[in-house]
């Protein structure tokens, strides 16, 4: 049941990609995010109430509390990352950067939370990695000019708080309702990205919001909810290693949309890249 999930997570994350680069092609990408995660709060809390699961807010451990805080705190920081590097940069050069957290997770999920390596994941992190490699470098020259590596930095501070999210937040929700726990997680989220507009005095541009990219957003921000809903239910009952590497799968829906959409291609080199990225994620369910 937890691999249908980690599916539907990834199938709903691709979507929120494109939706969110429709919705800050003309707003600051850090209102973008505070507004997004207002809706991503509200879907949350829906699902809570629907499911019923509000009745056991009163019996949380301060433990699970703090990690969930923890974990929130983390996806806000790699979101305010994310979405700044999307906002400046090539869908296709940021998604699989920020995807490449997948590595780190799994080299945390081995030591953090003692699941077990096998030759199998060891073969399809090496997978994983060279592909990632082969989609962010640039077909003849593999350094990337400076001029342009802004975004870049912004793409690396995604895929380390992403890790972090993943590894906190699969602690977080060891003891509650996973739909719950992402409520709650949203919350620390919320706070957080309005504190960021605030500092940088952005919470003005709110009113230069055009209609489209209101529905954007909004869109985004459901896609967000169900993906994290999704996520979070397959983390829980699923092994860390081979959940989040199902989850970054997204990168497909995201590059078939951004074909479609926005007419970014791949060349060769990243079309290798990312079949070598499906194969070895695939290669975990065996």
């Amino acid at each position: 049941m937890w691999i249908i999930f980690a599916f539907a997570s990834a199938l709903f994350a691709g979507l929120t990609s494109i939706l969110a680069k429709c919705g800050i092609k003309n707003t600051d990408s850090n209102v973008a995010t505070a507004l997004r995660t207002i809706i991503v709060l509200i879907f949350s809390w829906i699902m809570v109430f629907i499911s019923g699961s509000q009745n056991i807010l009163t019996d949380i451990s301060t433990k699970t509390l703090i990690f969930l805080i923890l974990s929130g705190i983390a996806t806000g920081a790699s979101w305010l990352c994310y979405f700044k590097a999307l906002q400046i940069g090539d869908v296709n050069k940021i998604t699989p950067i920020d995807k490449s957290s997948t590595i780190l997770t799994m080299i945390m999920a081995f030591i953090l939370l003692e699941e077990k390596i096998t030759l199998l994941k060891g073969i399809s992190m090496i997978l994983i990695g060279t592909g990632t490699y082969l989609m962010i470098t640039k077909k003849e020259n593999v350094i990337i000019e400076k001029k342009n590596n802004v975004w870049l930095i912004y793409a690396l501070g995604s895929a380390i708080f992403a890790s972090l999210t993943s590894i906190l937040g699969k602690v977080g929700i060891e003891g509650i309702d996973s739909t719950l726990g992402t409520a709650i997680r949203t919350i620390v989220v919320l706070i957080m990205a309005w504190i960021v507009v605030f500092v940088t005095k952005k919470q003005h541009t709110i009113k230069d919001i055009d209609r489209n990219s209101w529905v954007f957003l909004v869109l985004s921000g459901i896609a967000t909810g169900g993906s994290w809903l999704c996520y979070y239910r397959a983390l829980q009952i699923g092994p860390a290693s081979v959940v989040v590497p199902i989850d970054k799968l997204s990168i497909l829906v995201t590059i078939a949309f951004s074909y479609i959409v926005f007419k970014e291609k791949l060349n060769k080199k990243s079309a290798l890249g990312l079949l070598l990225i499906v194969i070895g994620t695939l290669s975990l369910l065996f």
